[in-house]
Protein backbone atom coordinates (compact mmCIF):
# COMPACT_ATOMS: atom_id res chain seq x y z
CA UNK A 1 0.00 0.00 0.00
CA UNK A 2 1.26 3.26 -0.79
CA UNK A 3 1.99 5.63 2.11
CA UNK A 4 1.39 9.46 1.53
CA UNK A 5 4.75 11.35 1.43
CA UNK A 6 3.91 13.15 4.89
CA UNK A 7 3.24 9.93 6.22
CA UNK A 8 6.77 8.46 5.77
CA UNK A 9 8.71 11.46 6.02
CA UNK A 10 6.91 11.80 9.60
CA UNK A 11 7.48 7.93 10.60
CA UNK A 12 11.62 8.73 9.97
CA UNK A 13 11.71 11.41 11.70
CA UNK A 14 11.84 14.39 9.27
CA UNK A 15 9.94 17.78 9.67
CA UNK A 16 11.47 19.28 12.79
CA UNK A 17 11.73 22.48 13.96
CA UNK A 18 14.80 24.60 14.76
CA UNK A 19 13.36 27.83 15.15
CA UNK A 20 14.64 31.30 16.58
CA UNK A 21 17.68 31.37 18.53
CA UNK A 22 18.69 35.06 19.92
CA UNK A 23 19.54 37.48 16.55
CA UNK A 24 18.33 37.55 13.24
CA UNK A 25 19.38 38.32 9.74
CA UNK A 26 17.14 38.90 6.52
CA UNK A 27 18.79 37.59 3.73
CA UNK A 28 17.52 38.50 0.25
CA UNK A 29 18.44 36.32 -2.25
CA UNK A 30 18.35 38.05 -5.94
CA UNK A 31 15.01 40.49 -6.14
CA UNK A 32 16.58 41.91 -9.10
CA UNK A 33 15.03 43.15 -12.44
CA UNK A 34 16.24 40.21 -14.43
CA UNK A 35 14.76 37.43 -12.24
CA UNK A 36 11.64 39.64 -11.37
CA UNK A 37 10.38 40.71 -14.60
CA UNK A 38 8.27 38.03 -16.71
CA UNK A 39 9.36 39.30 -19.63
CA UNK A 40 12.94 38.54 -18.88
CA UNK A 41 14.39 35.36 -16.72
CA UNK A 42 10.91 36.49 -14.04
CA UNK A 43 7.49 35.26 -13.47
CA UNK A 44 4.47 37.29 -11.80
CA UNK A 45 4.79 34.57 -9.02
CA UNK A 46 8.29 36.16 -8.36
CA UNK A 47 7.15 39.75 -8.60
CA UNK A 48 4.54 39.48 -5.98
CA UNK A 49 7.08 37.97 -3.76
CA UNK A 50 9.05 40.80 -4.06
CA UNK A 51 6.20 43.05 -3.68
CA UNK A 52 5.31 40.65 -0.02
CA UNK A 53 8.77 41.44 1.29
CA UNK A 54 8.76 45.10 1.33
CA UNK A 55 6.76 44.79 4.75
CA UNK A 56 8.95 42.54 6.50
CA UNK A 57 11.93 44.71 4.85
CA UNK A 58 10.56 47.38 6.46
CA UNK A 59 10.22 45.87 9.49
CA UNK A 60 13.79 44.37 10.06
CA UNK A 61 15.20 48.32 9.32
CA UNK A 62 12.52 49.49 12.02
CA UNK A 63 14.41 47.29 14.35
CA UNK A 64 17.53 47.97 12.89
CA UNK A 65 18.02 44.00 12.23
CA UNK A 66 20.83 43.00 9.61
CA UNK A 67 19.76 42.85 6.10
CA UNK A 68 21.75 41.99 3.36
CA UNK A 69 21.24 41.26 -0.28
CA UNK A 70 22.46 39.45 -3.34
CA UNK A 71 22.94 40.16 -7.27
CA UNK A 72 24.55 37.76 -9.64
CA UNK A 73 27.11 39.93 -11.76
CA UNK A 74 28.82 38.41 -14.06
CA UNK A 75 32.01 40.53 -15.94
CA UNK A 76 31.45 42.09 -19.28
CA UNK A 77 34.08 40.50 -20.52
CA UNK A 78 33.99 36.84 -19.88
CA UNK A 79 36.78 36.74 -17.04
CA UNK A 80 34.55 35.28 -14.36
CA UNK A 81 32.26 33.01 -16.79
CA UNK A 82 31.69 29.60 -15.29
CA UNK A 83 29.65 26.29 -15.59
CA UNK A 84 26.85 28.06 -14.38
CA UNK A 85 26.75 30.44 -17.61
CA UNK A 86 27.44 27.82 -19.64
CA UNK A 87 24.48 26.14 -18.37
CA UNK A 88 22.18 29.41 -18.34
CA UNK A 89 23.91 31.87 -20.96
CA UNK A 90 21.59 34.12 -20.29
CA UNK A 91 23.48 34.92 -17.09
CA UNK A 92 25.63 36.56 -19.10
CA UNK A 93 23.81 39.44 -19.01
CA UNK A 94 23.62 40.18 -16.03
CA UNK A 95 26.51 42.58 -15.56
CA UNK A 96 27.96 45.07 -12.98
CA UNK A 97 25.78 48.19 -14.67
CA UNK A 98 23.00 45.93 -16.35
CA UNK A 99 19.67 47.07 -16.08
CA UNK A 100 18.96 42.87 -15.07
CA UNK A 101 21.47 42.78 -12.28
CA UNK A 102 19.66 45.45 -10.42
CA UNK A 103 17.67 45.19 -7.41
CA UNK A 104 14.31 45.74 -7.78
CA UNK A 105 13.52 49.80 -6.76
CA UNK A 106 11.18 48.60 -4.35
CA UNK A 107 13.81 46.81 -2.41
CA UNK A 108 16.40 49.21 -3.04
CA UNK A 109 19.52 48.28 -0.46
CA UNK A 110 20.12 51.41 2.01
CA UNK A 111 24.24 51.95 2.34
CA UNK A 112 24.26 50.25 6.24
CA UNK A 113 23.31 47.41 4.16
CA UNK A 114 25.45 44.44 2.72
CA UNK A 115 24.67 43.57 -0.71
CA UNK A 116 26.53 40.65 -2.26
CA UNK A 117 28.01 39.90 -5.86
CA UNK A 118 27.85 36.51 -6.89
CA UNK A 119 28.55 34.03 -9.39
CA UNK A 120 26.94 30.88 -8.43
CA UNK A 121 23.36 29.98 -7.20
CA UNK A 122 24.18 30.35 -2.96
CA UNK A 123 24.19 33.54 -1.27
CA UNK A 124 27.55 31.79 1.25
CA UNK A 125 29.01 30.27 -1.82
CA UNK A 126 32.68 32.17 -1.89
CA UNK A 127 31.43 35.97 -0.76
CA UNK A 128 32.15 35.79 3.25
CA UNK A 129 28.51 35.94 4.20
CA UNK A 130 29.01 34.08 6.99
CA UNK A 131 31.76 36.34 7.93
CA UNK A 132 29.54 38.99 8.03
CA UNK A 133 26.70 37.34 9.86
CA UNK A 134 29.13 36.50 12.74
CA UNK A 135 30.31 39.77 12.81
CA UNK A 136 26.46 40.80 13.83
CA UNK A 137 26.33 38.01 16.15
CA UNK A 138 23.43 36.21 13.80
CA UNK A 139 22.36 32.74 15.01
CA UNK A 140 19.34 32.68 12.54
CA UNK A 141 18.63 33.78 9.05
CA UNK A 142 15.64 34.43 7.71
CA UNK A 143 15.81 33.85 3.70
CA UNK A 144 13.52 35.42 0.93
CA UNK A 145 14.13 35.80 -2.78
CA UNK A 146 14.16 33.74 -5.90
CA UNK A 147 14.27 31.25 -7.37
CA UNK A 148 12.62 28.50 -4.89
CA UNK A 149 14.23 25.55 -6.62
CA UNK A 150 17.64 27.43 -7.48
CA UNK A 151 19.11 30.37 -5.44
CA UNK A 152 16.90 30.53 -2.70
CA UNK A 153 17.55 26.84 -2.09
CA UNK A 154 20.83 26.98 -2.07
CA UNK A 155 21.46 29.51 0.07
CA UNK A 156 18.81 27.67 2.50
CA UNK A 157 21.00 24.54 2.63
CA UNK A 158 24.76 26.32 3.15
CA UNK A 159 23.16 28.62 5.53
CA UNK A 160 22.13 25.12 7.39
CA UNK A 161 25.42 24.00 7.12
CA UNK A 162 27.12 26.93 8.35
CA UNK A 163 25.03 25.99 11.42
CA UNK A 164 22.82 28.66 11.13
CA UNK A 165 18.56 28.44 11.99
CA UNK A 166 17.18 29.11 8.79
CA UNK A 167 13.43 30.08 8.24
CA UNK A 168 12.02 30.52 4.99
CA UNK A 169 9.52 33.26 4.27
CA UNK A 170 6.77 31.29 2.43
CA UNK A 171 4.81 33.97 1.15
CA UNK A 172 8.53 35.99 -0.12
CA UNK A 173 9.83 33.51 -2.23
CA UNK A 174 9.02 31.90 -5.88
CA UNK A 175 9.72 29.86 -9.03
CA UNK A 176 9.19 30.86 -12.38
CA UNK A 177 6.64 27.64 -11.94
CA UNK A 178 4.58 26.20 -9.15
CA UNK A 179 5.82 22.74 -9.70
CA UNK A 180 9.55 23.11 -8.70
CA UNK A 181 8.56 25.97 -5.89
CA UNK A 182 5.93 23.28 -4.20
CA UNK A 183 8.39 20.75 -4.18
CA UNK A 184 11.21 22.30 -2.90
CA UNK A 185 9.09 24.18 -0.34
CA UNK A 186 8.16 20.72 0.97
CA UNK A 187 11.56 19.40 0.91
CA UNK A 188 12.94 22.23 2.40
CA UNK A 189 10.71 22.47 5.33
CA UNK A 190 11.26 18.57 5.49
CA UNK A 191 15.42 18.83 6.25
CA UNK A 192 16.80 22.32 5.86
CA UNK A 193 14.75 24.88 6.93
CA UNK A 194 11.38 26.36 9.13
CA UNK A 195 8.77 27.66 7.07
CA UNK A 196 6.97 30.31 7.76
CA UNK A 197 4.51 33.31 7.08
CA UNK A 198 6.01 36.74 6.88
CA UNK A 199 3.09 37.44 9.52
CA UNK A 200 3.86 34.50 11.44
CA UNK A 201 7.37 36.06 11.68
CA UNK A 202 6.40 39.38 12.49
CA UNK A 203 4.17 38.66 15.16
CA UNK A 204 6.97 35.92 16.84
CA UNK A 205 9.76 39.36 16.57
CA UNK A 206 7.03 41.58 17.70
CA UNK A 207 6.43 39.35 21.02
CA UNK A 208 10.22 38.90 22.05
CA UNK A 209 10.18 42.73 22.40
CA UNK A 210 10.05 44.16 19.09
CA UNK A 211 13.63 43.45 18.50
CA UNK A 212 15.90 40.59 19.51
CA UNK A 213 19.33 41.37 21.47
Amino acid sequence: MKQDKHTIYQKQGFGGVSGFGQRCALILVDFVNGFVDPELLGSESIAKAAEQTVELLTFFRQRELPVAHTRVVFDVQGANHNVFTLRVPALKKLTETAFESQIVEILKPLPTELVIKKQSASAFFSTGLSDWLTFHCVDTTLIVGCTTSGCVRASVVDSMQHNYRTIVVSDCVADRAQEPHDANMFDMQQKYADVMSKQSIMERLYSLGGKLP
